[in-house]
């Protein structure tokens, strides 16, 4: 370490030893989210993971990746940055078990403006914490220091999952008929999309953020910078009880972009938007904006994290299981036909 150090890429605002110290502080917290399987250590070029497929007849792996988005500008203005690392797992895993894919493992992509040990440490324990959530490994990551890039005290993060699925149990909705029921499993929150719309709603600032709202018991800050929820264990709980048809993560885009994922061609949506509890952040941003109720479901997730469509005779049964996982889930809506559109009723 003392060898690795350049005193003229310091004074350009890049101190190698920076990251070092990041790595040494994070070290235990990425080694908690190792299985048997991963056979790399970490400061490796590349994160190795040995794949077992054993049980499994025609392995297929998914792939996802996606950021945090302008969430972070509130990590910036609250200095806090400890839940920012699940909402980026959150991301990613939450879209490959729409696939029916167990998340395996975990990459993570920071960059920053300057690096600040304790900051990069206690975001990646986030994104650790999160990959054990999701039962995934955090396996490698890169944390890249980009002075005249990003402004002192501002970063990005990003990430990248691999999961696997035996092929013949990938969910593709060739299965879905008319009078399916689609089961809405609730959200924590805003989750991490639509925040460049809540910026301008709030005109977030220092000041805004630490006010209190009596509609949400809370500051705006802390409800608005609550961690995206991480699904996988309870999809996967569903997946092993009853016949799951397709399932969409609600996220940017709302109902209206990502609900007609899941479908068919020749079969549509109806949804019944008081069949559950709208959370009060989305009541507050939809009066403090004054914003139309179709954008609010074309951008929001409303309180709807996850969607899945069951049979109608094993609804009951599915929100069982989900309420055993700490879940709540209501029936939400139905499979018509149509041509891949939903209707919010």
């Amino acid at each position: 370490m003392e060898k690795s150090f350049s005193e003229s890429y310091k004074q350009a605002g890049v101190d190698v030893t920076a990251g070092y110290q990041s790595v040494e502080l994070m070290k235990e917290a990425v080694k908690s989210t190792y299985s048997k399987d991963v056979i790399s250590d970490l400061g490796g070029f590349g994160g190795l993971y040995a794949l077992h497929t054993e049980n499994i007849k025609e392995p297929i792996l998914v792939s996802g990746t996606d950021g945090v988005g302008t969430k972070l500008k509130l990590a910036f203005l609250m200095n806090k940055h400890d839940t920012i690392g699940q909402d980026c797992v959150a991301m990613c895993v939450n879209d490959i078990i729409c696939c029916g894919a167990k998340p395996l493992f975990f990459l993570d992509y920071m960059a920053l403006g300057k690096n600040i040990p304790e900051v990069v440490a206690t975001i990646v324990k986030g994104v650790a914490k999160g990959c054990k959530m999701a039962g995934c490994s955090l396996v490698g990551g890169e944390t890249a220091e980009m002075p005249g890039f990003y402004q002192q005290g501002e970063y990005d993060l990003a990430g990248f999952s691999v999961g696997v699925v035996e092929k013949e149990k990938m969910i593709d909705s060739k299965n879905i008929e008319v009078g399916d029921q689609v089961i809405g499993i609730v959200s924590s929150g805003v989750h991490s999309n639509g925040f460049s719309l809540v910026r301008k709603v709030f005109h977030i600032n220092e000041k805004t953020v630490q006010e209190y709202q009596e509609e949400l018991g809370a500051t705006l800050g802390e409800t608005l910078l609550t961690p995206t929820k991480i699904y996988v264990k309870p999809i996967l709980e569903l997946l092993q009880n009853v016949q799951v048809k397709g399932i969409s993560h609600i996220t940017g885009g709302g109902f209206y972009e990502n609900m007609p994922r899941m479908l068919r061609e020749g079969v549509s949506l109806k949804i019944q938007k008081d069949s559950y509890p709208i959370l009060p952040i989305f009541k507050l941003i939809q009066k403090q904006g004054n914003i139309p109720k179709r954008d609010m479901y074309n951008t929001f997730n409303m309180g709807i994290g996850m969607a899945v469509i069951i049979k109608k005779e094993e609804t009951k049964k599915a929100i069982q299981i989900l309420e055993q996982q700490g879940e709540k889930a209501y029936v939400i809506g139905e499979v018509t036909e149509g041509n891949k559109e939903v209707k919010i009723v």
